[in-house]
């Protein structure tokens, strides 16, 4: 388990919890050294003061908020908390709201809370009243420098505080053209139906221990490959579709079903291939145009 972040407690009315917060999130990204192509050297990175050119040592920097155009107020470590002491010691809940209404896109960090001293009995009960009633705890807490609104909910034994984006945070989806009538856009019944039915067929438990970044394994791969001394050739680019194809959904769905319930990858790419037809041709100069376009 990480070092924990801090120490505090969880506040709803009158009841004060002791907790704990530790980050929950393990990164696994590859990580690279930059580079001196002519002699495979590191690269460093310097901070230096830009009026002068000299380089600044760690202890000498501070942060400064620009109020006006050259203006400087600094602030030290200490003032962060300053601003409002308790608050960054407190997950402080303000309400509690259904589940189901908390939208997936809100969710941004999430973080493990664990009882502190003298803390097990209240975390206990908090955590079993929020399984029971299906309720998530909404609250405000101090990660850092940061204000954070977070979510608090029960996962097996555990509580799990994770940190939500505001909604300012997040832009306006009715700036995008996004089909608002299926009668607009030929959506059939038939269509629908078999659209549904593969989605049940379809259907699986949720497991996570399932997915991993294959990506990062490809990339492992390829580095292995090149320190052995092998060079892959660079892949060919994806040709896309032309623009003016249409899709036969009803053939797509058809074959899905058939197939069963998995559908492989290179097997799917065939089968829209197969599916996609042109649109009947026009004659003359519109029908050269329209083919030039395509």
């Amino acid at each position: 388990m990480p070092r924990e972040l801090w120490k505090g407690a969880i506040q709803f009315g009158l009841v004060h919890i002791p907790v704990s917060l530790f980050p929950a999130e393990e990164r696994q990204e590859l990580s690279f050294t930059m580079l001196d192509r002519r002699d495979m050297q590191p690269v460093g990175y310097k901070r230096f003061n830009k009026t002068t050119g000299d380089e600044v040592a760690y202890e000498q920097i501070v942060k400064g908020y620009e109020l006006d155009e050259g203006h400087f107020v600094t602030l030290e470590k200490e003032d962060f908390k300053r601003a409002n002491v308790e608050s960054t010691q407190t997950v402080d809940i303000v309400g509690f709201i259904e589940r189901e209404s908390l939208a997936p896109y809100f969710f941004e960090s999430p973080y493990y809370l664990a009882p502190g001293k003298h803390g097990d009995k209240g975390y206990a009960l908090l955590r079993e009243t929020l399984v029971r009633t299906g309720r998530v705890g909404i609250a405000t807490v101090v990660i850092r420098t940061r204000e954070h609104i977070a979510a608090l909910y029960a996962v097996d034994n555990v509580l799990v505080l994770n940190t939500l984006r505001y909604a300012t945070e997040l832009r306006n989806p009715g700036e995008l053209k996004v089909p608002d009538d299926l009668a607009k856009v030929k959506v059939t019944p038939r269509e629908l139906d078999m659209a549904e039915r593969l989605v049940e067929d379809m259907a699986v438990d949720w497991d996570p221990t399932k997915y991993h970044d294959t990506y990062r394994d490809d990339l492992l791969k390829l580095i292995e490959e090149k320190a052995a001394g092998k060079v892959r050739k660079a892949p060919k680019a994806a040709k896309e579709p032309a623009s003016a194809d249409v899709i036969d959904f009803a053939a797509l769905l058809e074959r899905s079903l058939a197939g069963g319930k998995r559908t492989k990858a290179g097997e799917g790419k065939s089968v829209a291939a197969k599916a996609r037809r042109k649109p009947p041709q026009r004659s003359g100069s519109r029908a050269a145009s329209h083919r030039r376009a395509a």
